[in-house]
């Protein structure tokens, strides 16, 4: 049965007239019931550089400005911003801004193809948590060191990690320590160090010496020959690996000179 002209014309007007209330209705709600931002927040995200990478620890920008502005987090939280970024949001907040010493993020591991013994062959999928679950956890002999496989280099959103020879090694100018690589390693062989760190202990591995030798021609064999040489108690020896104490460190390059495995390296950062 057909509708007459009129009827539809009722009907459209019944409708229209419905949403100019419903419409009526939701922005009074919305005014009625708006929670007021504090207009530091605006102000603190603008002052961001928008990466979103979640390394000051909340879910994003929006969410990290929202914190400091409730006092949940320091203006100087963005490892990303650095200093001027700190500086910015210190202003904003009426605050004084913390010193921050850059850092970087450092891969624990020398173990390139031509240093390391493999089990096998590997041609599946490049990702190291795939390849953890192979026999032996990966096709590298030493259970510790870099599987090569760059999971760490697809989620650094600067571009700073490139897989070289078989490792991955982080470029520290690019580098601004957010610290996704850190929890994307399944190794756990990332750690965010001082950029300026002079001297850097390349391996992960607590195996005992002979063990290392046999796996890798760069590993720490815990020899302690690192610790013996160093006069001011920065290098110690624990469970085979040597580590060095960066606020002990006076950069006198003994314990580079005394390692048999080229371990211990001098960060190039500081030539």
């Amino acid at each position: 049965m057909s509708l007459s002209l009129a009827t539809i014309l009722s009907t459209m007007g019944i409708l229209s007239g419905m949403g100019i209330l419903f419409g009526l209705g939701l922005g009074y709600a919305g005014i009625k019931f708006k929670v007021e931002e504090d207009p530091r927040i605006p102000k603190v995200r603008d002052a961001l550089p928008g990466a979103n990478c979640g390394g000051c620890g909340f879910a994003g920008c929006d969410a990290f400005a929202a914190a400091v502005v409730e006092g949940k987090a320091k203006p100087s939280g963005c490892p990303v911003g650095g200093e001027s970024c700190n500086i910015q949001v210190s202003r904003i907040m009426g605050v004084k801004p913390e010193r921050l010493a850059r850092r970087a993020a450092y891969i624990k591991c020398n173990g390139n193809c031509s240093k390391s013994v493999f089990r096998y062959d590997y041609y599946g999928m490049q990702d190291c948590a795939a390849a953890t679950q192979l026999a032996g956890g990966g096709s590298k002999s030493c259970s510790y060191g870099c599987l090569g496989g760059g999971s760490c280099a697809n989620i650094c959103p600067f571009s700073a990690i490139d897989v070289v020879d078989g490792i991955c090694r982080v470029n520290p100018d690019k580098c601004t320590a957010c610290g996704r690589c850190v929890d994307a390693c399944p190794r756990r062989l990332i750690e965010l160090v001082p950029h300026a760190q002079y001297v850097r202990v390349g391996c992960s591995s607590r195996d005992a010496g002979k063990t290392v030798r046999s796996f890798c021609e760069a590993g720490c064999i815990g020899c302690k020959l690192c610790e013996k040489a160093c006069k001011f108690d920065a290098v110690h020896v624990k469970d085979f690996l040597a580590r060095i104490d960066d606020d002990k460190c006076t950069r006198c390059g003994e314990c580079i000179t005394k390692c048999p495995t080229t371990a211990i390296r001098k960060n190039r950062n500081t030539d």
